[in-house]
C-alpha cells in the first residue's frame, strides 16, 4: 500500500511539474511569435492557433475508407513492438519521408488509432508551415496534429497525451532516396530535453519504405537558399523527386504514392532523468540522443533487411 501512494505521490508530482514547463514553454513561445512579421509572422500566427481539442473522431472515423484499403492493400503495412510501449504519456521519436504529405508518419498515426482508439490519442505534429495552410492546416488539426513546437507538445504531454516527433523535419522528410535507410535527426536534441522537463519516456520508431513512396533525386538546398525559403517558410531545401504524376518534379506537389511496402516497429522505451537540471546538461542530452538514434538504426537496419524489391518491398 505503501509502495502504491509512494507511485501516485509521484505521478502526480510528475504531471504537476510537466505543466508548469507547459506554461512556461507556451509564454516563451508566444513571445518568439509576437516578434515575427509580413509572411514569417503570417505562418507564426496561423500555426500558433492550436488547441488539445480540435480532433474531430466522427471526422477521423470517416477516414478509415480511405486509410484502411491503402495500409493494407496500397502500402501492405506491417507493424510490430506493440508490447513495447509503456503507459501514457510518452514521446514517440522517428524518422519519416515523403514531405509535404509524409505517408509513413500519417500511416504510423492511423494504425495508432486502428489499435487503441479514442482510449489513447496520438498527437502527431508538423511544420508551421504545414500547419498554417488553409486546407492541409484544417485537415491536420481535425486528425489531432499539432505545430512542433515545444508549447503544444508539452501542453499534450502534460495532459497524459501521447506525441509523436519527427525531430529531423524537412532533412529526414526530404533526404535523398538513396539514404533512405539512414536513420538522420539532424543533431536536434531537442526531443531529449522534452522528454526530461515532461518526465516521459522516449519510444523510438523505425520505420522503412516510406521514401519508397515519392523517391527524392536531389535536396535542393541551393535552390531553397536562393530563393530565401528559410526565412520565408523555416525551409532550407528544395528537392527533386520522382512522383506521380508529374514525373521528375518539385517534391513540394500533391503526389500519388508508389506502391511501396512500408514496415515499422516500435523499440524499447528509453527512460531519461526526470531532473530538471539534466535538460541544461550538454553530454547528458547528447548521450541520451546518440541512444535514441542508435535505436533508431537498428530498428531501421533490421527492418531494411527483410526489403526484397528495392522500391516495391
Amino acid at each position: 500500500m505503501a509502495q502504491v501512494r509512494e507511485l501516485n505521490h509521484e505521478r502526480v508530482e510528475s504531471r504537476a511539474r510537466a505543466q508548469r514547463h507547459a506554461d512556461r514553454a507556451r509564454r516563451e513561445v508566444n513571445r518568439k511569435r509576437e516578434r515575427k512579421s509580413g509572411v514569417t509572422g503570417w505562418v507564426a500566427d496561423r500555426a500558433g492557433s492550436w488547441s488539445l481539442d480540435e480532433r474531430d473522431w466522427t471526422f477521423i472515423e470517416r477516414q478509415k475508407f480511405f486509410w484502411n484499403p491503402l495500409l493494407d492493400y496500397w502500402f501492405r503495412m506491417e507493424v510490430s513492438g506493440w508490447e513495447r510501449i509503456p503507459e501514457p504519456p510518452a514521446l514517440l521519436v522517428g524518422v519519416h519521408s515523403g514531405a509535404p504529405f509524409p505517408w509513413d508518419a500519417w500511416a504510423i498515426g492511423i494504425q495508432w488509432w486502428r489499435q487503441f482508439g479514442e482510449d489513447r490519442p496520438l498527437h502527431g505534429t508538423a511544420h508551421d508551415a504545414l500547419m498554417a495552410f488553409p486546407v492541409i492546416g484544417a485537415y491536420f488539426r481535425k486528425m489531432g496534429v499539432l505545430p512542433a513546437a515545444p508549447d503544444s507538445m508539452s501542453a499534450a504531454l502534460a495532459a497524459g497525451r501521447d506525441v509523436v516527433l519527427y525531430p529531423g523535419g524537412e532533412r529526414d522528410s526530404l533526404r535523398e532516396w538513396t539514404k533512405r535507410d539512414e536513420a538522420h535527426l539532424a543533431g536536434r536534441m531537442g526531443f531529449v530535453k522534452l522528454a526530461t522537463l515532461t518526465g516521459v519516456p522516449i519510444v523510438p520508431i523505425a520505420t522503412v519504405g516510406g521514401p519508397d513512396a515519392m523517391p527524392v533525386l536531389a535536396s535542393g538546398r541551393r535552390l531553397a537558399k536562393a530563393l530565401q525559403l528559410d526565412r520565408v517558410a523555416r525551409l532550407k531545401m528544395f528537392p527533386v523527386a520522382l512522383q506521380a504524376p508529374w514525373g521528375v518534379s518539385p517534391a513540394l506537389l500533391p503526389e500519388i504514392p508508389f506502391p511501396a511496402k512500408i514496415r515499422a516497429a516500435f523499440q524499447d522505451p528509453i527512460e531519461v532523468d526526470p531532473d530538471p537540471d539534466r535538460a541544461g546538461d550538454g553530454r547528458y542530452l547528447r548521450d541520451k540522443y546518440e541512444e535514441v538514434h542508435a535505436s533508431l538504426q537498428g530498428g531501421m537496419d533490421a527492418l531494411a533487411r527483410r526489403r526484397r524489391l528495392p522500391l516495391l518491398g
